[in-house]
């Protein structure tokens, strides 16, 4: 198994209505964080993409992390992910190869089809062929990375010899991601070669969809190395186990502290309670994918979680306690899973931001030294 990378997650969302000051100020002070992660010796920071709606504040993303990039040096960079369907594709691959350039180099690019119904239908994006879509848009993206020129003729977009540029400052181009969720993305992103990522799942499913990915990725006969497998947890350190309980319980068993909880997570309905369009056809916001069993399934699971602290410690949905336990539990889940980089995300919920500041600075300084 390859070397343990930890990346940051930063959503850098949620609960607008609470904030009088400058958005302006948020963004600096989480600018001021990617620094603060540098220094600790993380590998990586990420953000999300999201439309309409207050579960984040970043909906340009390259623009955001061109920021984080001129603000530092070594850390890697990237949005897990670009809402594919949601793009131009053309300027979707001329702004992440500009970053690359301005970043020398340091770019992740995350990819995915999205899940919110209510964020396409509002800019009139049919959402049941948002993953037709998004093949035609990650097609074009290489094509435009690796091409003087692209002329393509798809269903959804067309080009007559289009003339990108810049071309990325890595090559062939960047490290591409894709989020996956389904047994079926994951079969596509094995056949296509690319790293994998994974957010919401229970460990046990995790496990099983990075192995079905891995068995279709060695059928396809791809010449090395494996590409890698992202994993995404909110983590809280504290000087003590009891420490780190007490602090994080109320946090991590609420609505508000795991991501994608369903309907009445107020980070996913803010003002859209009441609207017109609301979260669109569905009360889980998937439209008919809503119904699939993964995720029924997963909402089941992320239910549970929000009543019930023991089953997100016990499923591998949080990590929390002291370093050393941390770092031991790590391990473990590791070992079962198989990752090669740990996103942790330590804003959890409404945690104060003094927990969250002192969860950062231990983890940096005594869980990512014993990895080393």
């Amino acid at each position: 198994m390859s070397k343990l990378e930890f990346g940051l997650w930063d959503s850098i969302g949620g609960y607008s209505e609470e904030y009088d000051g400058q958005t302006a100020d948020i963004y600096d002070e989480h600018i001021r964080l990617a620094q603060r992660i540098e220094e600790f010796g993380w590998h990586s920071y990420f953000i999300i993409e999201h439309q309409n709606g207050d579960i984040s504040r970043i909906t340009a993303p390259s623009v955001y992390l061109t920021a984080v990039a001129r603000e530092t040096s070594r850390l890697r960079i990237g949005a897990m992910m670009y809402q594919l369907p949601l793009h131009h594709p053309i300027r979707l691959a001329q702004e992440v190869a500009m970053l690359d350039q301005l970043s020398r180099g340091r770019v992740e690019f995350g990819t995915g089809i999205g899940v919110r119904e209510h964020e396409f239908m509002r800019w009139n994006i049919n959402f049941n062929e948002r993953a037709a879509m998004a093949e035609e848009v990650i097609k074009i993206v290489k094509m435009a990375w690796t091409q003087d020129e692209v002329t393509f003729e798809g269903k959804y977009w067309h080009f007559d010899e289009a003339l990108p540029q810049p071309k990325p400052y890595q090559k062939p181009y960047p490290p591409i991601w894709a989020a996956v969720h389904s047994d079926a993305s994951c079969e596509f992103a094995a056949r296509n070669n690319y790293n994998v990522s994974q957010n919401l799942d229970t460990d046990e499913v995790v496990k099983r969809k990075f192995d079905v990915y891995r068995r279709v990725w060695a059928e396809c006969g791809h010449p090395g190395p494996m590409p890698r497998t992202f994993l995404h947890r909110p983590v809280h350190v504290a000087e003590t186990d009891e420490k780190a309980h007490e602090e994080a319980r109320p946090y991590v068993a609420s609505r508000a502290g795991i991501p994608d909880a369903g309907p009445t997570n107020m980070r996913l309905t803010g003002r859209l309670v009441g609207s017109r369009i609301g979260l669109g056809t569905h009360a889980r916001g998937m439209g008919s994918d809503s119904e699939r069993p993964d995720n029924k399934e997963r909402g089941l699971a992320m239910d549970r979680a929000t009543r019930d602290y023991d089953f997100s410690l016990d499923n591998g949905l949080a990590i929390v306690g002291s370093p050393e336990t941390v770092i031991r539990r790590i391990q473990e889940q590791r070992a079962f899973v198989g990752y090669d980089i740990l996103c942790t995300a330590h804003g959890i919920g409404r945690m104060p931001e003094p927990l969250v500041a002192n969860s950062i600075e231990l983890f940096g300084k005594e869980v990512i030294p014993a990895f080393r």
